[in-house]
């Protein structure tokens, strides 16, 4: 079954918190991204996991693999269950960091990153070829060095597990029908992206912008559970 990520982009720590706090026992699951990691670093990382929820620190690492490489072992130092890193970094960075983690009892997952589901095709600087195609190629790069899954968009998903089965998939740009994209361009449905194959998805605004979020979390779970019923 596809598990649901809530991404806490939250401008302050107290409302990450508060908003942790409403959806205990909905979902398993919360992002912490750029900004929030910033404000809160490994503390706010200590509370969530206090709280029992899994993280995924998405912080989206590409530098030279001796950076990569000790920057994943930090993150893992902090016992953050999933982690981001840019295909395009390449081979060296991509096998530096699931290295440093290798003699580590409890690993994180390593997500390569495919194409941002911000772009659109022809948005993407100096690469000529359509998102799909190129994060089709990365997906295959990303399964050749190792890594536990990748980051693509619900477009990208079901040509993915295709050609890659044992890759995980995890995709942001979510939303539910009827709902703005915001500064999404690829974006499908929860419901679109389970049948497609996706592991995990991850949905933000339409959960924490909601007047209600524990009943948003809970729709949007519905949806994932009947589009898998659909499947089986």
């Amino acid at each position: 079954m596809a598990q649901l990520i809530v991404a806490m982009d939250l401008p302050s720590t107290d409302k990450a918190l508060s908003m942790s706090s409403v959806l205990a026992g909905s979902v398993k699951w919360l992002k912490i991204g750029l900004e929030l990691f910033i404000l809160g670093g490994p503390v706010l990382v200590d509370k969530l996991k206090g709280m029992g929820y899994n993280i995924f620190l998405d912080l989206k690492f590409y530098d030279i693999p001796n950076t990569v490489e000790r920057a994943v072992k930090a993150a893992a130092s902090i016992e953050a269950d999933m982690l981001t890193l840019h295909c395009q970094g390449g081979r060296k960075m991509c096998e530096g960091a699931k290295s440093a983690i290798a003699n580590m009892q409890k690993k994180p997952l390593l997500f390569g990153v495919t194409v941002l589901t911000s772009f659109a095709a022809g948005e993407m600087p100096g690469i000529n070829e359509e998102p799909r195609t190129f994060a089709t190629s990365l997906a295959g790069n990303a399964h050749n060095w190792g890594l536990n899954g990748v980051v693509c968009s619900g477009q990208e998903v079901a040509g993915i597990k295709a050609s890659y089965p044992d890759l995980l998939a995890l995709c942001p740009g979510i939303r539910p029908a009827g709902q703005a994209s915001n500064d999404q361009s690829r974006v499908v449905t929860p419901g679109q992206a389970v049948s497609s194959g996706a592991d995990f998805i991850v949905v933000g605004r339409p959960i924490t912008n909601n007047p209600n979020p524990a009943r948003a979390a809970s729709e949007i779970l519905c949806e994932m559970e009947k589009a898998k019923n659909k499947i089986q």
